[in-house]
């Protein structure tokens, strides 16, 4: 692979013009293709196979007229202190308020509190429901327009007036504050690290390419892919983290390579055939684990899974090819100032550059000092790990609501309203769909499904039954005692379900319990189930892929470990902070509840693969030191002399970019951006940077050893870029040269 690689750097080196001109093509028909394309549309999340979408299915077949996921407001009013929403002026301001809804366009029905019985026991409080013909993403600006002028009439009538539901949700959008510093950190990181604007600069152009192309294709295919403005977001913040870190690998390594006085050409070639070669590895860990989340069944989660494997792709064939062609526009600007010095004319060499190898800098001090005190290192991290991932045993998982949203919006003001009036159950109803059988009495029927319902411990009241026109399907709302994030309310769900099961025997009656409570406790427990089986994938898939690269055992088992641990109190953060509070009001979360439930699946699949990116360009370094010659404990040390700081750069870069998506509204964006930023920093500063050199130092040889059927069945990749060093002399100046020259092949102890 090294070789291969190598002449795609060499070539799009010398075609840099052809290869920058490819790539801005396919960067402006993104463009245009976004630009032109239709607006995707949000979709609600469904789990097919679950009992309740099984329930919205049947409702669909059996009563065309209406949708069952289709928009719905509340309209929730309140009377001013020490007055009844029941008084005269106030119900005429309701009324009307009302009456200038009926009949607007997409609207289907509107409910009469009055007549409907829906004001609460003092009086103060009465709701309408208003639903619609489409769905809440397909509701256009005037009709969301008329429901907020029909609140604002009854508001200057002297009523408090809150809209919930649906019908208001909006499309995340991006373009925050904290988004752009996240990405102004990278930049200074980027500069930090590589001591020069352009080759900073060179980072950041080459991954807003790569992430400009991903989130066009996205919204050029949202319409007929169904992709969501998560999908866009998501790929957005994979595509621009990995695509810095990628062309940040490969450029230090061209840098590390002129330094060792190579033309510019064959150290584009070098750059991309060694470190190349760890990104083609890290990118297809990434893709693996995201394509995968497919097999979980949720078709939100395959796309999202989707969109960022896209993302991940394009960075990778970004930093393969335009990263190298830049190389060949910039020249000699892409190294640091001080290099740029030391090779103007009348020094010894124009191309050579001196090196830093007899200054040890603060990684090899960093890998000595832990080389001393393996023991030592290993057990605090671990420990300390442990103690951060406690807080994971007490995950529960949930969809976010109404509740979940800032008190500064009308739907959480609204769902506190009805809180306050019908109980907190209110907000969230169980719908009973009743598929009855031609040979049953269908009155007898959900009579006693009713009378069933209302005997389960836990439900506040159950409304009378509705029939469809054929009479063979009915629908009844069961409302509970509690919140519906509640565990409270997941029991229930399972005891009115075992509970209708003898109406089911009895009567041939299907008895299926749904609504948006139900699905997002089935879609929970549906995350739940599987998150172990899906983890095992990726864990045997890291031990299978390092095995192949590494040619050891040992390796990726210790890495597989490290993965867990870094999960684990990445978990372990979400915990404190959305389920118990800690630092949530630092972090603009206002309310804490259960952390949503695609998350940990979706977390464990891009953690893996970014977990694998630190591993390989870490330890790449370490292995091509061993297998020419360096010690087990020297070639840690070379490892983290030539990698380390790169690592930290990532890594911190990658932090900042996920961090700066914490500030978005959306509690789905939030969690993801909280809870990838710790899983980085766990992984990348305290696995790979201590954990690991501390193993290695204890198995000494054995970290690299192989059985030998596998070293004859495995294919060897090349990662270290062994063939190169064969085919390629190494120059005068090369620090390593006198381990180059040892003898090659050390791989079995």
């Amino acid at each position: 692979m090294a070789t291969f690689l190598c002449r795609i750097g060499r070539w799009a080196f010398r075609r840099r013009r052809l290869v920058g001109g490819l790539w801005l093509g396919v960067l402006v028909l993104a463009v245009v293709g976004a630009a032109v394309a239709p607006t995707g549309e949000e979709e609600d999340l469904s789990m097919p196979g679950t009992e309740s979408q099984k329930a919205f299915d049947l409702l669909d077949e059996r009563f065309p007229q209406s949708n069952s996921q289709g928009a719905e407001a509340r309209l929730v009013f309140q009377a001013p202190d020490g007055q009844r929403v029941t008084a005269r002026e106030h119900k005429a301001a309701v009324e009307d308020t009302l009456g200038s809804l009926e009949g607007g366009d997409q609207v289907a029905s509107t409910t009469d509190p009055y007549e409907t019985g829906a004001v609460s026991e003092d009086g103060t409080i009465a709701y309408s429901t208003v639903t619609y013909t489409a769905e809440a993403v397909d509701l256009t600006g005037a009709t969301k327009r008329a429901l907020e002028n029909a609140a604002s009439q009854a508001r200057d009538a002297g009523l408090t007036v809150e809209i919930g539901g649906s019908a208001l949700e909006a499309e995340e959008e991006l373009g925050g504050t904290t988004e752009l510093i996240g990405v102004a950190v990278a930049a200074v990181v980027l500069v930090l690290a590589l001591g020069s604007l352009v080759a900073a600069g060179l980072s950041l152009l080459t991954a807003f390419v790569g992430v400009a192309i991903a989130f066009g294709l996205v919204s050029a295919l949202a319409v007929p892919l169904g992709l969501t403005s998560t999908v866009a977001i998501l790929a957005l913040m994979l595509g621009l983290a990995v695509g810095i870190d990628y062309a940040l690998f490969i450029t230090s390594r061209f840098r590390d390579e002129r330094a060792q006085g190579r033309e510019p050409e064959e150290a584009a070639g070098r750059a991309v055939g060694t470190a190349g070669s760890a990104v083609v590895f890290a990118g297809a860990t990434v893709f693996i684990a995201l394509v995968g989340l497919g097999v979980v069944g949720i078709p939100e989660l395959t796309k999202m899974g989707l969109g960022g494997a896209g993302a991940v792709a394009l960075a990778v064939l970004v930093a393969l090819t335009l990263v190298p062609a830049l190389f060949g526009f910039f020249g000699r600007r892409v190294l640091s100032r001080a290099v740029r010095k030391a090779g103007r004319p009348g020094n010894e060499h124009p191309s050579r550059v001196p090196t830093a190898a007899g200054r040890p800098g603060l990684g090899a001090r960093w890998a000595r000092f832990v080389l001393r005190r393996p023991a030592a290192v290993l057990v605090t991290c671990v420990l300390g790990l442990g103690i951060v991932a406690l807080p994971a045993l007490s995950l529960e998982l949930g969809l976010p609501g109404d509740e979940s949203k800032s008190v500064q919006t009308t739907q959480r003001r609204a769902y506190d309203l009805l809180s306050e009036g019908f109980g907190p159950g209110f907000n969230g109803p169980l719908t009973v769909v009743v598929d009855l059988p031609d040979s049953a009495d269908a009155r007898a029927t959900t009579d006693r499904v009713v009378e069933t319902v209302r005997g389960v411990e836990g439900v506040a009241s159950v409304g009378e039954p509705v029939l469809n026109r054929a009479k063979d399907t009915a629908v009844l709302t069961a409302v509970p005692r509690t919140a519906p994030n509640s565990g409270e309310t997941k029991d229930l769900v399972h005891a009115i379900r075992g509970a209708v099961s003898d109406v089911d025997a009895d009567t041939g009656a299907a008895v299926l319990v749904t609504g948006t409570t139900a699905m997002n406790i089935d879609i929970s427990e549906a995350m739940s189930d599987a998150l172990i089986p899906y983890l095992a994938v990726v864990i045997g898939l890291a031990v299978l892929l390092l095995t192949v690269v590494f040619r050891s055992v040992l390796v990726p088992v210790k890495a597989a470990l490290g993965f867990l641990l870094s999960v684990g109190a990445a978990f372990g953060v979400l915990v404190a902070v959305f389920q118990w509070g800690w630092a949530a009001g630092l972090l603009g979360i206002e309310q804490t509840g259960p952390v949503m439930s695609l998350m940990p699946i979706l977390i464990i699949g891009i953690v893996f693969g970014l977990a694998m990116d630190y591993e390989v360009f870490l330890l790449a370094r370490m292995r091509e030191a061993y297998v020419h010659g360096a010690s087990p404990g020297e070639a840690v040390v070379s490892g983290f002399r030539h990698s380390g700081r790169v690592v930290a750069a990532a890594a911190i870069i990658m932090i900042s970019v996920f961090a700066g998506f914490v500030g978005m509204s959306s509690p789905t964006i939030q969690t993801m951006g909280v809870g990838l930023a710790a899983a980085v920093a766990f992984d990348a500063f305290v696995v790979r940077m201590a954990i690991v050199p501390a193993v290695l130092a204890l198995l000494g040889h054995r970290a690299w050893w192989l059985p030998r059927i596998l070293n004859r069945v495995l294919p060897n990749v090349d990662i270290e870029g062994e063939k190169l060093s064969r085919h390629v002399p190494a120059p005068a100046t090369d620090p390593d040269a006198a381990v180059r020259r040892l003898p090659v092949g050390r791989q079995q102890h």
